[in-house]
């Protein structure tokens, strides 16, 4: 199962640009532009910060442009909320946020099941995703009735194994003068995951790739859609700068290559046809 993995898109209803100056719509096409080529992807997931002004028309937006990109690939597609975004308005065009299943209720928090979706099932995977906004806040919290509400549904394994997807990490990365705002209590998650089937948890908001572990579940960090957070400043800034990115995972193996977009003249080559396939049988193992 290949998962498309997307963050941060901070899309505004209006149209006005991000507080860095970036036009968020503009990056957002960018990047699925970028990612037409990839044809092979069984659900594309969003964990957060869909819109940055918190109105039902940034909503839109992205329903409409990701799950355009979805459908062309019959993909389910799947929102979480983030520290951006706004309850009521997610809800109102979201639903639960999985839009491919019967859920649009009032309820954020939701699960995606084999039994749900044809697009699960045939590889027995569930997702489950929660609702870590806390209003007016940067960092993110998981409630002690989303805790127990995970438990039952982890009760009862899925056939391959359960994908968690929320907006706040639950890892930190180093940094000497700022810590981040992310997930208040990730040791209470990590209580309630601890003995299950949960293998893959995916995350946004740190606008940068980073890996971890909790417990014994692989934490994916994804980068962000409307910028990029560059650590190169060192430990006394926080630099961001132009560059959209998605992570596209392979939960057999939990691969998760990173997909840039590309500026004019960053292409220095490019092969393909008898060429690559000359290329790849010169550096096998066996020649």
């Amino acid at each position: 199962m290949r998962v498309l993995h997307l963050s941060d898109t901070h899309l505004t209803g209006d149209g006005a640009p991000h507080r860095t100056g970036v036009d968020a719509a503009e990056a957002l096409t960018g990047l699925l532009a970028h990612l037409a080529p990839l044809r092979r992807i069984d659900l594309v997931v969003v964990t957060g910060d869909v819109a940055d002004d918190g109105s039902p028309g940034a909503y839109r937006l992205a329903r409409d442009r990701i799950g355009a990109f979805a459908a062309e690939r019959g993909a389910p597609l799947v929102f979480t909320t983030g520290n951006a975004d706004d309850r009521d308005a997610f809800t109102e065009v979201l639903g639960s946020g999985h839009l491919d299943a019967d859920l649009r209720d009032a309820a954020v928090d939701a699960v995606h099941t084999p039994e749900r979706a044809a697009a699960t099932a045939r590889d027995g995977v569930r997702l489950i995703t929660l609702d870590t906004l806390v209003p007016g806040k940067v960092h993110g919290r998981i409630s002690a009735a989303q805790l127990d509400w995970l438990r039952g549904l982890l009760a009862a394994p899925a056939p391959r194994g359960t994908v968690l997807a929320f907006h706040h990490p639950p890892i930190r990365f180093p940094n000497a003068v700022q810590e981040p705002p992310t997930l208040a209590n990730p040791g209470d998650l990590a209580d309630a995951i601890a003995g299950t089937d949960v293998r893959v948890i995916l995350c946004g908001h740190y606008h940068l790739q980073l890996a971890g572990r909790l417990g014994d579940a692989m934490v994916w960090t994804g980068p962000a859609v409307v910028n990029r957070r560059d650590l190169g400043c060192g430990d006394e800034a926080v630099r961001y700068v132009r560059g959209s990115a998605a992570t596209l995972i392979d939960l057999a193996d939990l691969a998760a290559p990173v997909f840039h977009t590309l500026q004019p003249g960053d292409a220095l080559r490019e092969i393909g046809g008898e060429e690559l396939q000359e290329a790849l049988r010169g550096s096998s193992p066996e020649d």
